[in-house]
């Protein structure tokens, strides 16, 4: 059987879905399965993500085009493959073979305000992406319930598949952490770090009022650090910097590769994550790694990733969040047993087990077939 996974979004960005991507075929090249792989990238991805014994094939359609739809299933014809994993929601509908793809989440149809017209074109085919899929995978059993109030997916079509943390997350000595981040970065500690794409459903704005608020009220210099690249609609984020004056207090990093994270990480007090929503929230099980105390909102996917091993708040109370911060900040046994619990909890998920659970529901659909 030969098996393919779409990797172009992994040329586009390393976050996010490319992360998944990455992560997903480094997990099943340790795993040596009898099937042929062949791994789908950009013909400008000069990155051999194959690597022994994968394959490697080059497509010229791009990602989320015009006419993907038309040009993708011509592309794969040639490969003759028995299945295709579309790891970006939408699978090419022409496609002949059996069809899984993974749904990280569902938050263009619950905030559809979020999105632009180009986003909403792409994503717009979701229906036909999930009733074209021979089988889904959700990321969580957020994502899961979504699919089958919002699209009404039957449960025996759904596998739930969590991610996790890369290997590289890990508790390091904090001063050469706090060395590094200031010889990298320039950034002197202490401070609050924030890591997710910066766009509307991540939050930023509640996280400036209530960093705002701790500023008021905590005479300290700390900082809140913002590593991410810019989203859509980021706009506002910025114009809030300055309406709060917070030019010198909020720095941002943009994109921070995983090898420079782990160093921030290590570095900071606290992790604040206060999205609206999340199909997973792999930055909470970063910090967890590497023993970070953890803040984030008490919605969508979050409490069933963080379980009870971080403070979780109401995502539109300011003043909630910032009393969060504030005690970790304060109370030095509250954030050590934050730091245990998180630690605990990410050792709880692993890129094997979302591999060795991945390979599986391709050989279930093979063998249904």
């Amino acid at each position: 059987m030969r098996i393919g996974i779409d990797a172009r979004m992994a040329y586009y960005s390393r976050a996010g879905i490319g992360h998944y991507i990455i992560s997903l075929i480094e997990g099943l090249r340790e795993l040596k399965p009898d099937e042929e792989i062949v791994i789908l990238q950009s013909h400008k991805d000069k990155s051999n993500l194959a690597g022994s014994p994968f394959k490697r094939a080059i497509l010229r359609t791009p990602s989320h085009h015009c006419l993907e739809q038309w040009l993708l299933p011509m592309e794969l014809w040639p490969l003759r493959l028995s299945l295709l994993h579309s790891p970006d929601f939408i699978p090419p509908f022409r496609f002949r073979g059996l069809s899984v793809i993974t749904v990280h989440d569902l938050a263009f149809l619950i905030y559809p305000q979020i999105l632009t017209r180009e986003s909403a074109r792409y994503y717009g085919q979701i229906d036909a992406a999930v009733e074209r899929a021979d089988h889904i995978i959700a990321v969580s059993e957020c994502t899961k319930k979504d699919l089958m109030a919002l699209l009404g997916v039957p449960e025996a079509r759904i596998t739930v598949v969590y991610e996790a943390a890369d290997s590289i997350y890990r508790p390091i000595d904090r001063e050469e952490a706090r060395r590094k981040v200031k010889e990298l970065f320039g950034l002197e500690w202490p401070f609050i770090l924030f890591v997710s794409t910066l766009e509307p459903r991540k939050n930023v704005p509640t996280l400036l009022k209530a960093y705002r608020i701790i500023k008021e009220r905590c005479p300290d210099d700390i900082k809140l650090v913002l590593v991410g690249g810019r989203g859509w609609l980021s706009g506002k984020i910025f114009e809030m910097v300055d309406e709060l004056n917070l030019q010198d207090d909020v720095i941002f990093l943009g994109f921070v590769p995983r090898e420079k994270l782990l160093y921030l990480y290590n570095a900071a007090l606290v992790l604040a994550h206060p999205a609206i929503y999340e199909g997973f929230g792999l930055p909470i099980l970063e910090a967890m790694a590497c023993g970070l105390p953890v803040i984030a909102s008490n919605a969508a996917s979050i409490p069933e990733v963080t379980g009870s091993a971080a403070l979780l708040v109401d995502p539109e109370d300011e003043e909630a969040l910032a009393a969060a911060i504030r005690r970790v900040l304060r109370e030095p046994e509250l954030a050590s047993q934050l730091r245990e619990k998180g630690l605990k909890r990410a050792a709880s998920f692993s890129w094997e087990r979302t591999a060795r659970e991945t390979l599986n529901v391709y050989r279930r659909v093979l063998g249904e077939s």
